[in-house]
Order: structure tokens, then C-alpha cells, then sequence
């Protein structure tokens, strides 16, 4: 489990992306004040804030797997209907929400197709389903040259970890065939471009250390040397950065209606 992890140390990785993409990810499905929004996946919260500024507290719900995503999104937005659970078994009625957004979760589904089906059914005719996934192996940058270092390193250890080759629905037409099989109409595709800020490589790698993903839990599984060598040679993939600095990264979007 690769999101067991404090709240904070997400928010300190992935997370720094979360405010603007969900903005995006809720923009291109049409959300707006009156709607009620299901988040599936929501980790600690950068789509449901997003949504709650959006439509408010009570028109919004969430649901994570991670007990300490959980907890946290309790607290921080407490207006928030938050619940323990899976995609793939979402405990709301059919048709109860206007859409049902996943963002950067569809991938980590044990079977995206039911998670889809379930996010289908929980929101009424003519809602909209929507989710993003990053581009592994494009430009997503942070974790494109994390693994381009990793490879170099250790290629020996990184075949069955490395997201740019086990991660699914991360190229361009991925998502929008599976809305489609999984029987949402009138689906839009496209790329988010979003961006994110560091104070240092510093603040970059600390992240990694405490096993945030499938990235950080490669290199909390490394020795210490080998993990400082990594460190190395990810570092002079981005270019050596000396003080402030910031990465783009661009996620693909599906959207689909009920």
C-alpha cells in the first residue's frame, strides 16, 4: 500500500500538482454551483477543496481506500461527506450526484473497469463522469526523469516498479476507450498541463524518503548508498537546480455522460 503514508508528506509530492489540476479536471466536466460531486480516490483532499469552493461542503463527497487520507480530509474540510472505501464499491444510491470526478486514481484501481461502472452509477442521466491520469512516460517530468534515474542506477530492480511501463491508461486515448467501454456517451479527451514549485532539490526529494507512491516506496526499499546515488543522478536529470525552480507535468482527461 503505497498511500499509507501522512497527509502531508502526499501534499509535500503529488500533491503540489493537486490545486490546479483539479480546477482543470472540474472545469472541462462542467461543474458548477447546484451540482452534487462525488471525489473517488480523493486522497487528502486537493479535488474536494477545489469542489467545495466550488459547490459547497454539503453538495460534496469523498471516498479513499487510506485510512490516514481519510482521516485527514475529516479534518480539514468537515463539511465534506467523507467515507472509508474503494471505486469499485462506492456506498451511494444510483443516481445520486450530478458527476463523479477521479483524479490520478483510475490507474491505482484493482479493476478500473468496475470503479468506472460504479462512478456510472452513482451519478443521474446526463451527469458527467470525469477523471485524469498522468503521462507516465511524457510530460509528467518529475516522475519521467525520477524513473530515467532509477533505470540508470539499478535497471536490474526497476522493471516491475517503473511507472512509465506499469501504469495503464497513461497514453493519450486510453481513458476516453474506456469511458467507452464502459458504456458513458458523448466522451471528450484531451491533456491538463499543470505545474508545480520547489524551494530546492531539497524540497523535492524529501517526499521520496518517506515512501509517497510507488516512486517513494522504490526508494525507501533501497539501500543507502544506492538511494544517494539515485538521489544523484535524478538531480542531474533536472538539470542540477540551485534554489527555486518549476516542473510542468500533463495529465490525460475522459470525460463522459450518464
Amino acid at each position: 500500500m503505497t498511500f499509507a503514508v501522512a497527509a502531508d508528506a502526499y501534499d509535500r509530492h503529488i500533491g503540489r500538482y493537486g490545486a490546479e489540476l483539479a480546477a482543470a479536471l472540474a472545469g472541462v466536466a462542467g461543474v458548477r454551483a447546484g451540482h452534487r460531486v462525488l471525489d473517488v480516490g480523493s486522497g487528502p483532499g486537493a479535488l474536494t477543496k477545489v469542489l467545495v469552493e466550488l459547490v459547497g461542503g454539503e453538495n460534496v463527497a469523498a471516498v479513499d481506500p487510506s485510512e490516514p487520507f481519510v482521516a485527514a480530509l475529516r479534518t480539514r474540510l468537515p463539511s465534506v461527506d467523507v467515507r472509508l472505501a474503494s471505486a469499485e464499491r462506492l456506498p451511494f444510491a444510483d443516481a445520486e450526484f450530478d458527476a463523479a470526478l477521479a483524479q490520478l486514481v483510475v490507474n491505482f484501481m484493482a479493476d478500473p473497469e468496475s470503479g468506472v461502472r460504479e462512478m456510472r452509477r452513482v451519478v443521474r442521466v446526463g451527469g458527467a463522469v470525469g477523471a485524469c491520469v498522468w503521462d507516465y512516460p511524457g510530460e509528467m517530468l518529475l516522475l519521467r526523469a525520477f524513473w530515467d534515474a532509477a533505470a540508470e542506477v539499478a535497471p536490474e530492480l526497476v522493471a516491475e516498479r517503473d511507472e512509465r511501463t506499469t501504469m495503464r491508461f497513461d497514453e493519450e486515448d486510453e481513458l476516453s476507450d474506456l469511458w467507452r467501454r464502459c458504456g458513458l456517451e458523448d466522451v471528450e479527451a484531451g491533456e491538463l498541463v499543470v505545474s508545480a514549485a520547489y524551494e530546492s532539490f531539497d524540497d523535492l526529494w524529501e517526499p521520496y524518503t518517506r515512501g509517497v507512491g510507488p516512486a517513494g516506496a522504490y526508494v525507501v526499499s533501497l539501500e543507502e548508498e544506492d538511494r544517494e546515488t539515485l538521489r544523484g543522478e535524478y538531480e542531474r536529470r533536472l538539470g542540477s537546480p540551485r534554489g527555486p525552480f518549476r516542473l510542468s507535468a500533463r495529465a490525460w482527461y475522459a470525460v463522459g455522460r450518464v
